[in-house]
């Protein structure tokens, strides 16, 4: 019943337009007074929250890709790709999808892989007799690379409030992230074979495939640098993340020269903006986590789900249809930080790795980012595409389905997220 009380106030709160952050952190206050507590827990929790060294990660993450995105790198990135797989039946589409994931890898960001490799593709692959629908979805799915393909700021938090390994969770996501990437290109293919409208593309020769990679190269080699530097353990996350940064101002000021002082500013206020409402929903999170954690809420829960739930194939398709149906109205990060603490406890006692845990809540909250109405993928694309929410949303529903897919290819084959982290 408590339960039950506290979900209808949130929903409410939110209906009515009341942000996140302030929601959470109200209720759980509200709890905290409520049940005899002192109030003092609020801020105490904040503050432990807040001075954690690798939440560092998350803004510098940030402005490396915000400087990416104001560099114009996305142009560079799609015409290499471009050039080489091009020709390939669906080869724009293939194109989207590796840069997609490409630039997922160096940024950690949806959003900015969504508009970065969108604002480029869009128009071309219209151009080229693709459908509307099914270019807005790509590009929104594909956007969503950028959470599991690590580095990936929602791997940061779950990695941050569960303390598990942060680096574990990264190379956990690597072969999920490209399976993905697969399953993407493969639905691509079919797509262009089967219709009518499309418009093969010449191969490029080998002086425009040089060119286009020397263009690119820096990308790639910063990639190379942050990815590299975090697998053989010569940086930390927020390490890899400073470093990351300061490359991006390198390659996008010296090397290439297409970051002006405007974009600079830019980059710097939006991730600021984003950085204050990711930090700000952690805040609330937690004294909303420390009001459920002092009701016992978790452990009610875990018990109920471990003597009324028939073995783990239940309990995962009963929490997927649940964070199916929040990513209706929460965004990726807030699920995150309201249900890991809640389902994390009943995942353990059925015997979930917590690491394979967090690959599968990540695949979930990719879905979230691309379901409305508050899926921010979808918003994302509408704007760089200056169309309808709904266009977009009808064009995410074949990939969304292959997500969900590759949900039950990970249920049957854990490896897909354990091998990489602890068996290779």
């Amino acid at each position: 019943m408590t339960v039950a009380i506290i979900l209808f106030i949130l929903f409410g709160l939110l209906l009515i337009g009341v942000p996140v952050a302030y929601a959470l952190g109200g209720i759980g206050l509200g709890m905290l007074i409520l049940g005899g507590f002192s109030p003092l827990m609020a801020p105490q929790a904040v503050l432990s929250t807040l001075d954690g060294f690798i939440l560092l990660a998350v803004p510098l993450f940030l402005l490396m890709s915000n400087v990416l995105l104001k560099g114009g790198v996305g142009r560079d990135l799609f015409a290499a790709v471009q050039a080489w797989v091009g020709h390939w039946p669906g080869g724009l589409a293939v194109a989207t999808i590796f840069s997609c994931a490409i630039f997922a890898a160096i940024s950690g960001s949806s959003v900015a892989t969504a508009a970065t490799i969108g604002t480029v593709a869009i128009p071309e692959m219209i151009s080229r007799g693709y459908g509307k629908r099914f270019v807005y979805g790509l590009l929104a799915a594909g956007g969503t690379l950028g959470i599991l393909i690590p580095p990936s700021i929602p791997m940061i938090v779950y990695g941050f409030i569960t303390e598990e390994s942060v680096i574990a969770l990264f190379l956990a996501g690597i072969v999920p992230g490209l399976v993905l990437v697969a399953a993407f290109t493969v639905y691509a293919m079919i797509y262009a074979w089967r219709s009518p409208e499309f418009q093969r593309v010449d191969a490029a020769s080998w002086t425009e495939r040089r060119d286009a990679s020397l263009r690119a190269f820096p990308p790639f080699l910063l990639a190379a640098i942050v990815i590299g530097g975090l697998y053989s353990g010569a940086f930390t996350p927020t390490e890899a993340a400073a470093v990351g940064f300061a490359a991006a101002l390198l390659i996008t000021v010296f090397m290439l020269r297409t970051l002006t002082w405007q974009g600079f500013k830019e980059a710097a206020f939006e991730s600021m903006v984003t950085t204050v409402a990711i930090l700000l929903i952690i805040a609330g999170a937690k004294i909303f986590g420390k009001a459920i954690a002092l009701y016992r809420i978790p452990q009610d829960i875990s018990a109920f789900i471990t003597n009324n739930i028939d073995g783990p194939i239940l309990f995962i398709l009963v929490v997927s249809v649940v964070l199916l149906l929040m990513g209706l109205v929460f965004e990726a990060l807030s699920m995150v930080l309201i249900m890991v603490p809640v389902l994390l406890p009943a995942a353990l006692a059925l015997g979930f790795d917590p690491i394979w845990f967090g690959v599968y809540v990540v695949i979930m909250v990719e879905c979230a980012l691309i379901t409305p109405p508050v899926g921010l993928n979808l918003y994302v694309i509408q704007a760089v595409a200056r169309t309808g929410l709904g266009e977009v949303s009808r064009g995410v529903i074949p990939f969304l389905l292959i997500m969900l897919a590759s949900v039950v290819a990970l249920y049957i084959f854990p490896d897909m997220a354990l091998y990489v982290p602890f068996k290779w």
